[in-house]
């Protein structure tokens, strides 16, 4: 079951191509009001890999949200070719749906070399083995609370999600902004760096934003409040298996202006910090 999951997970981020430089990639529905930002960002990655020759690997991206994705319809990518210089390379992906942009994405690739190296040290925290995962703690906590399930967590996920800090995002209480989730593949993935990478993509924007809602005790399933992402960038600093656990670090130093901010870090189990990440996002009460 897991394996099909992943399997039709790897199907979604592998993009047709209907032309140079364009691309169509299938829309999942996760039971959010639109399609699920790290789809997009995720598809949005994968058509950039085949439009660079000598395969140089991403190293940024900076991407905004402008309009809801709709999980109905397929999403259109346009890869635009700014620039291949010696050693870096910049595409510009807009997504596109009912003939409007939904999404703009700048990725950034540069040569792999050698140089001064240093990073911050990955946190000291309870290891993936002796945790349980996001959906079997909220299974949980309904069938404590008598409530229904959520229905993103009915079925299994191909990207298991092990919280290490308790938090009931049924019943949210204020604490820290901060939160250290372990994550991986429910499976193997092929031996291709940019797979991992566009798979990360897609994950890193899960259990991200709600971080910034914890001090206010709101999070995703808070009634009559809407958490939605404005803008989302990720720095790859070295090759990694998304198979295998990463941990994420994620904290949020600030919130207003009906906004909330957060950063996070990825680590891999050896303790190398493999890729940080920085998102702002909508935080207010629903209009509906």
């Amino acid at each position: 079951m897991k394996k099909d999951l992943l399997k039709d997970l790897l199907n979604l981020l592998s993009l047709e191509q209907i032309e140079q430089g364009l691309y169509r990639g299938k829309s999942q529905n996760l039971g959010l009001p639109q399609v699920f930002g790290g789809q997009v960002i995720g598809q949005a990655l994968s058509a950039t890999k085949d439009t660079l020759q000598d395969l140089r690997p991403v190293h940024s991206l900076h991407s905004y949200f402008l309009r809801p994705g709709d999980a109905s319809r397929p999403i259109i990518y346009d890869v635009e070719n700014l620039r291949d210089g010696r050693s870096i390379s910049t595409r510009r992906v807009k997504a596109i749906q009912h003939g409007k942009p939904i999404f703009f994405m700048t990725a950034s690739f540069h040569v792999q070399s050698k140089g001064l190296e240093h990073q911050a040290p990955m946190p000291q925290v309870t290891e993936p083995d002796k945790l349980v995962s996001t959906r079997q703690r909220i299974l949980k906590l309904a069938q404590q609370a008598d409530m229904p399930i959520p229905s993103r967590f009915e079925q299994e996920s191909p990207i298991e999600i092990r919280p290490v800090e308790s938090f009931n995002p049924l019943k949210p209480e204020a604490m820290s902004p901060v939160r250290h989730v372990w994550m991986k593949t429910s499976g193997s993935l092929p031996d291709d760096s940019r797979v991992h990478k566009y798979m990360l993509a897609y994950a890193s924007d899960m259990a991200f934003l709600p971080v910034a809602g914890q001090p206010h005790g709101i999070s995703f399933f808070t009634k009559n409040f809407q958490m939605a992402t404005i803008d989302h960038s990720m720095w790859f600093h070295h090759d990694f298996r998304f198979d295998d656990w990463l941990l994420y670090q994620i904290e949020s130093p600030s919130a207003s202006h009906q906004r909330g901010f957060v950063l996070g870090r990825f680590f891999d189990r050896s303790g190398r910090l493999v890729a940080s990440t920085a998102q702002e996002g909508v935080m207010r009460e629903s209009k509906k």
